[in-house]
């Protein structure tokens, strides 16, 4: 048994025990859907990053950048991630004001539709049940190849891994193990990616040697490498499907049931708050260092096949036997932790969302529903084969334009209807997932990002067609009124400064990143490709130098606004919080 093999074993045998002895605390159902309502902030971040991070990033995009993207996903501005802080200021806090124990629930409270509520069931049970198939099987073959299992034993290992705990402690052992997870491979991931670096000669030496790199021409621009064979046969095509699939993905990340029903098990609203800002921080890191260190690679090797095998090959070939292993485990526990969310979200939906009307259901039932939700995950990750990215049309994007819109109308907009929101919900749905379908089948080819904008304006469309036809009904309305109301307990001075602090640090990072990025991509750089101006200045007539200033103009006037909403909302000096705080007091005297 090998070092790699024990330090596996070691951390799957700390995530179940961790995560059951949590599920000694179970006393009812809010505790196994939403944690008892009382995480800190720690296991909120912990939970909202583990649970979108999975072997896609570490295998699969680590790969898109040692092909050719490198410079191009290193140097664009982080639009997805705004969805984390515009999702919590715009929707999350709203969602956790709910008080459902699913954000498909909330769907159903606040139009008072239990068919509107089903349907969201039915995308969280199709969307993640498909997802919770490809991020099984990926653990098993990365356990397989990395420890030598066969596939049939490596699958029921990662299997157990994750089902116990989840169907033994629920929503508080899940976030609980993907907080461990994510400090894991995160702390991983940074130690690997300096080694590699430093032995590169350090990142400006590395950078100006991948700008030479002739095999892969471009890898290192602010394009990568485009044109012929390519997706993107100019520079306008890379940006425009750039853009839009980040602007797809920020609004994955604001209201996605993998991302939004994290809220639901918040301590209150600041942790919603400070949560999301700091997860924006984490991933932007954690894509940084991935990203970069996948174009990195080629410095070493410019010919892995098959290349989603990059970061596998750079841990067994490029770095101490003890530092490869934690990063193959980092990136297990990073599979492990998405499987244990979508499993929890599956089984959730089964028992709480789906069937005519709402089940009196038990802890304990809920256990068994979970228990055999998993089993069906299993058979099925069995006969599937391992390679079903087709499932991967039911993922992501498609929340974007069926939850997208619905969802944050459903807080900001006085006239949705329920039969707009529920036909809203449909047609986003369907009409990203047939011209998806459509394309992947090859009957006819469109860009990427075609089926994401298409479900999205479809599901306006409908929703102003529809709202026009009916009208909003008295229930609908005090709901959503009442959603507007802070918590008397949120309004408060102290917690409001202390939550100012995270858009603070987005500022921060919104300054000097860009100085950063110039001192340490654009100049060396520029001297790779013999760009660099005479006197060893930047020179501004490239795109890679123009790009880095986005950096500022998107983050700082978004973190500003941020903070200008955090101090209004809970101001206790406000006319409306005043009545608020009146109110509890007087309610709390009598």
């Amino acid at each position: 048994m090998n070092t790699l093999t024990i330090t596996i074993g070691v951390s799957l045998l700390i995530y179940i025990v961790v995560g059951s002895y949590a599920g000694r605390s179970i006393k009812k159902l809010d505790d196994y859907y939403v944690a008892g309502r009382q995480a800190p902030t720690l296991l909120i971040l912990g939970t909202l990053v583990a649970s979108v991070m999975s072997t896609s990033i570490f295998l699969g995009e680590a790969a898109f950048t040692y092909d050719g993207q490198f410079g191009a996903y290193l140097l664009f501005p982080g639009i997805a991630v705004t969805g984390y802080m515009l999702g919590a200021l715009f929707f999350g806090v709203y969602l956790r004001r709910s008080r459902a124990p699913t954000v498909a629930d909330f769907f159903g409270r606040r139009f008072h539709s239990r068919r509107l509520q089903q349907f969201a069931g039915f995308t969280i049970i199709l969307g993640l049940g498909g997802y919770l198939l490809i991020v099984t099987q990926g653990a098993a073959i990365l356990l397989s190849d990395i420890t030598g299992m066969s596939f049939i034993e490596s699958l029921v290992v990662a299997w157990l891994s994750y089902t116990l705990f989840t169907m033994y402690s629920g929503s508080k052992g899940v976030i609980i193990t993907d907080t461990l997870m994510f400090l894991l491979f995160m702390a991983a991931t940074a130690v690997f990616v300096v080694y590699i670096v430093d032995s590169f000669g350090g990142i400006s030496t590395a950078i100006t040697d991948l700008s030479r790199l002739k095999s892969k021409e471009g890898i290192a621009s602010w394009t990568g490498i485009i044109g012929e064979g390519t997706s993107w046969p100019t520079a306008l095509d890379y940006v425009i499907w750039a853009v839009v699939m980040d602007i797809a993905w920020a609004f994955v990340y604001a209201v996605g049931p993998w991302q939004a029903s994290r809220h639901l098990m918040a301590r209150d609203e600041h942790v919603v708050l400070r949560a999301a800002i700091l997860a924006s921080f984490c991933v932007i890191v954690l894509q940084m260092l991935i990203y970069g260190i996948g174009g990195l690679i080629n410095l070493a090797n410019a010919n892995i096949t098959p290349s989603e095998t990059v970061m596998i090959w750079a841990a067994r070939s490029l770095v101490p036997e003890i530092l490869g292993a934690l990063l193959l485990t980092g990136i297990v526990a990073a599979a492990l932790s998405s499987a244990s969310t979508f499993l929890s979200l599956v089984g959730f939906s089964i028992g709480n969302d789906m069937g005519s009307k709402p089940l009196a259901i038990t802890v304990h039932t809920t256990r068994k529903i979970m228990l055999i939700t998993s089993l069906i995950a299993l058979v099925c990750c069995y006969f599937f084969p391992p390679n079903i990215f087709w499932f991967m049309l039911f993922i992501g994007t498609v929340y974007a334009s069926s939850w997208g819109p619905v969802g944050l109308m459903s807080i900001w907009s006085k006239r949705i209807t329920k039969d707009a929101a529920f036909w809203g919900m449909f047609s986003g749905f369907f009409m990203n997932v047939i011209p998806a379908t459509i394309d992947y089948l090859d009957i006819y080819h469109m860009p990427e990002y075609y089926p994401p904008v298409i479900g999205t304006v479809v599901s306006l469309a409908v929703i102003l067609v529809v709202s026009a036809r009916g009208t909003v009904s008295r229930e609908e309305n005090v709901y959503r009124l009442r959603l507007h109301r802070p918590s008397p307990s949120d309004i408060d001075r102290a917690k409001t400064r202390k939550t100012l602090l995270a858009p603070l640090g987005l500022i921060v990072y919104g300054v000097t990143m860009p100085l950063v990025m110039l001192k340490y991509y654009v100049i060396p750089y520029q001297i790779g490709t013999g760009e660099i101006l005479s006197d060893g200045s930047v020179n501004w007539h490239t795109g890679e130098a123009l790009i880095t200033l986005t950096i500022f103009m998107l983050h700082v006037p978004l973190a500003i606004m941020a903070m200008k909403v955090i101090r209004d909302r809970y101001d206790p000096q406000s006319k409306a919080n005043q009545k608020i705080l009146r109110r509890a007091f007087l309610k709390d005297k009598t």
